[in-house]
């Protein structure tokens, strides 16, 4: 009888894993209760398309009857300008240049302005782009000008940040170099060693 004790037990214990095994996990869920009908989500209708002109060319190509970004804004059109290739060319003469097609001229007003006009145009100037109109610009005059553009007179303006001057300060002298004063500069301390 002792040899079969052993054997119900491994017969139990293996009843006892196959019921584990396929009853699984039990959760109990939470039963669902459907919305009532009164608080049941509405469903929006969708809006009606934004209908976009468009006329056909040729087989397979439809273009739509809108204006372009470029056509909107004149310094966002894209240029790829090459520059006379003049011993004595200035910036003007390169702004003139990037501007002769654009819809835009330079104003000639301001005695800062002129001295921009002035300077030589750099040899990496005399290729630009392809990049818009007003990159050109601004790289062509460089970062110590702010460019102003009048949309209604279509002129380009460039002043320097700090020329703006106001009717306050229009009365004022201009501050010389001789006038202005500097703090001193500190002097350096050195540490373990003779003077």
């Amino acid at each position: 009888m002792q040899a079969i004790c052993p054997i119900r037990r491994l017969a139990g214990a293996s009843l006892l894993a196959a019921t584990v095994l396929t009853t699984g996990c039990a959760t109990t869920a939470a039963p669902v209760v459907p919305p009532p009908i009164e608080q049941a989500i509405s469903i929006p209708e969708p809006a009606a398309p934004e209908l976009v002109p468009v006329v056909r060319y040729g087989r397979y190509t439809l273009v739509e009857l809108a204006p372009t970004a470029a056509q909107r804004d004149l310094l966002l059109q894209t240029i790829d300008v090459s520059m006379p290739e003049d011993a004595r060319a200035t910036v003007g003469d390169g702004l003139r240049h990037v501007l002769k097609r654009s819809g835009y001229q330079l104003c000639e007003t301001a005695h800062a302005v002129i001295e921009l006009y002035a300077l030589p145009l750099p040899a990496a100037h005399l290729h630009l782009g392809p990049m818009t109109l007003r990159d050109a610009l601004l790289t062509l005059a460089g970062p110590a000008w702010e460019l102003h553009a009048d949309d209604r007179a279509r002129q380009i303006c460039f002043e320097r940040p700090g020329d703006s001057m106001s009717a306050d300060n229009a009365s004022a002298p201009p501050v010389t170099e001789a006038a202005q004063t500097f703090p001193p500069a500190p002097m350096p301390v050195v540490s373990g060693g003779q003077p």
